[in-house]
């Protein structure tokens, strides 16, 4: 992960919506024509988002 997380410093629920946005991605990956210009931007700062959220609880708990 980015920055030092582990998956351990992740909650169930935000390792489910980080499996679940990784699984989005795959499949806009396979229904790309062969051109590669797939946009996965709205996924990725979600993505980003649950991380942000998760160093921030990690931070605080030192």
């Amino acid at each position: 992960m980015a920055d030092g997380l582990d998956l351990g410093d992740f909650t169930a629920g935000e390792k489910v919506r980080l499996a679940g946005l990784i699984a989005r991605m795959a499949k806009r990956g396979l229904a790309d024509d062969g051109t590669g210009n797939v946009d996965l931007s709205d996924l990725k700062r979600r993505f980003e988002r649950i991380e942000n959220q998760a160093r921030r609880r990690k931070e605080q708990g030192k």
